[in-house]
């Protein structure tokens, strides 16, 4: 048998433990929920941050792209007034897209010299004055001008073949922390020409004073092509938005390196309908200048007789007409 004090112990015991599973019983529910709630108030504070977030997240993108399509629109309309302003660059825009530092009176000058040039060799063949007053034209207002062209349209060339390097150049540079100045001067430094000179006037600008978006904006003024407005537009729209510039530099890398190479494509396949061109224009001449060294009384009657030249100026007209027409169906713009 069991002491009295060991009973007393034993049930007092009970007794605690019985209070201590009544009192959990009835107050489980309360204390779960609780906790349950506290979950819940919890749980919905992070939630309203995280609306919040969105919320701001949201008005910020919003705002970047209300600002972006600002810009966009800004420079189109400063685009489009350009354009209503001269469809043709001028003399002296040519003149100055093609590399050269002539004034208007020094290409006066020259053009009066290579047209006095040509009329005096003309008369020194013994041609007829119709001839020579047609020389000294060419002579001055065609060859000219034709040799600005092509030193213009060479330039051009040379600076896309670099452009998409120079892009590059800045991408790595944005990328190891530079500032975009900088890594403009490395270009104006570095490059090959006519990149190199282009991106030193968009230096000096800048160090005179001009904002980076308003120097680059010159760029396509200088050189004329959709490359150089890409660039310019990147440009402006990260100055005035923000964002990421060797992203949006990286992609217009890319954009440019496929214009090129679609471009080397479609000259590839157009050169076969090129040299047929070629062949079709050239080959009435060639037959007429064979047919004159064989038998030269044979068509001597086209040069002589009156119908004879009317009929000349005619199969010219249309051959011109012709060679054209095939011209402008072989030559793609990108």
């Amino acid at each position: 048998m069991f002491s009295p004090e060991v009973t007393i112990i034993a049930v007092v015991g009970l007794v605690v433990l019985a209070t201590g599973g009544v009192l959990y019983a009835l107050l489980q529910p309360q204390i779960s929920g609780d906790t349950r709630q506290s979950k819940r108030v919890a749980q919905a504070a992070t939630s309203r941050t995280q609306v919040v977030a969105d919320r701001r997240n949201v008005h910020d993108a919003d705002k970047r792209r209300k600002s972006i399509q600002d810009s966009l629109k800004e420079i189109e309309q400063r685009q489009k007034t350009k354009a209503k302003k001269s469809n043709e660059p001028g003399l002296m825009t040519r003149i100055q897209q093609a590399g050269l530092t002539w004034s208007r009176r020094q290409f006066t000058l020259i053009s009066v010299a290579v047209g006095a040039v040509l009329a005096l060799l003309a008369l020194l063949q013994g041609m007829p004055l119709l001839v020579v007053g047609g020389a000294a034209i060419v002579g001055g207002l065609g060859m000219p001008r034709w040799y600005v062209n092509f030193l213009r349209k060479r330039r051009i060339k040379a600076f896309l073949e670099e452009l998409p390097n120079a892009v590059d150049v800045i991408v790595r540079g944005i990328k190891a922390g530079l500032p975009l100045s900088d890594c403009m001067r490395v270009i104006s430094m570095e490059a090959r020409e006519p990149v190199k000179t282009e991106f030193r006037r968009i230096v000096e600008a800048q160090a005179m004073g001009v904002p980076i978006s308003e120097a680059v904006a010159k760029l396509p003024e200088r050189m004329p092509t959709p490359e150089a407005n890409f660039f310019a537009i990147v440009i402006a729209i990260q100055s005035q938005a923000g964002g990421n510039l060797s992203e949006a530099l990286g992609n217009l890398s890319k954009v440019l390196r496929d214009r090129k190479r679609m471009r080397g494509k479609i000259q590839a396949v157009s050169m076969e309908a090129k040299a047929s061109a070629g062949i079709i224009g050239s080959l009435p001449v060639i037959v007429a200048a064979l047919i004159y060294i064989t038998s030269p009384g044979y068509i001597a009657i086209l040069f002589i007789e009156p119908v004879g030249k009317i009929i000349l100026g005619l199969a010219g007209f249309w051959m011109f007409c012709g060679v054209m027409i095939m011209r402008r169906m072989i030559n793609f713009e990108i």
